[in-house]
């Protein structure tokens, strides 16, 4: 059974979905897997259950009556900071999958898609997002790991927070995961190869993907301090500063 960190009880999923029979399918599914659900047909219905209810993660329809899923992903944030969300969709062209990721996705599954899919791709999220549900800060006794450092960037893994300069930056799991990888290996060359692997857990291999969320992770790492994350052509990304700063 897939349960919160710190309290035991079962990962919360939203799931928005407009097709009864699917919404159906989907909740029987994730339920007998181990989850507690909340379903909601369309977008409005949706952020009112995302209030209640509190998920630690979404599965959330594209095409939706009235707001596409793509829309109600910032919305469902703004109700659940740095909710996962993982999109279910009939468009499966490359260029489909790349707005959804572009619209803040974790990941991306095409219909008709298997419901073992589904449930292996929500727990590879929640293992990525280093939440498991509302996982927080320690409060049990247990020893809290030492932030993770470089330059005036700091990540600690435990309260799920990244500053820049003191900062505050808020990133989604995908991007916190992402930063933690380059920042475990700040001063070395990662491949995208590399990345997908270890971020993405082996469950895509578009590494268009990881350019997006080094794109999307350079605007908000990067955007009030001198650049870190480094582009390596032709072989990957390095988290250093240019050497003009470093002089």
């Amino acid at each position: 059974m897939r349960q919160h960190a710190t309290t035991g009880e079962p990962a919360r999923v939203l799931i928005v979905e407009d097709e009864p029979n699917i919404l159906e399918l989907l909740t029987a599914s994730l339920e007998l897997s181990g989850f507690a659900t909340r379903g909601a047909p369309e977008a409005s219905a949706a952020l009112v259950a995302a209030d209640a209810f509190t998920p630690d993660i979404a599965v959330v329809d594209v095409t939706l009556p009235g707001r596409s899923g793509l829309e109600l992903v910032g919305d469902l944030r703004g109700v659940v900071p740095e909710l996962p969300v993982l999109f279910l969709t009939a468009r499966d062209t490359v260029q489909d999958r790349l707005a959804g990721f572009r619209a803040g996705a974790d990941d991306y599954v095409t219909k008709p898609f298997s419901l073992e899919e589904v449930v292996f791709r929500l727990r590879a999220i929640l293992r990525r997002s280093s939440r498991s549900g509302r996982a927080g800060q320690a409060g049990d006794g247990t020893a809290r790991s030492e932030p993770l450092r470089y330059a005036d960037l700091e990540l600690d893994e435990d309260a799920h927070q990244v500053r820049r300069a003191g900062r505050p930056v808020r990133l989604s799991p995908t991007e916190f995961a992402l930063l933690r990888y380059l920042l475990l290996n700040a001063g070395r060359v990662v491949s995208k190869a590399q990345i997908l692997d270890r971020v993405w857990s082996g469950q895509a291999d578009d590494t268009r993907i990881v350019e997006t969320y080094v794109s999307y992770l350079r605007r908000k790492v990067d955007a009030a301090g001198p650049t870190l994350i480094q582009t390596v052509r032709g072989v990957g990304y390095s988290l250093r500063l240019a050497e003009e700063e470093r002089r």
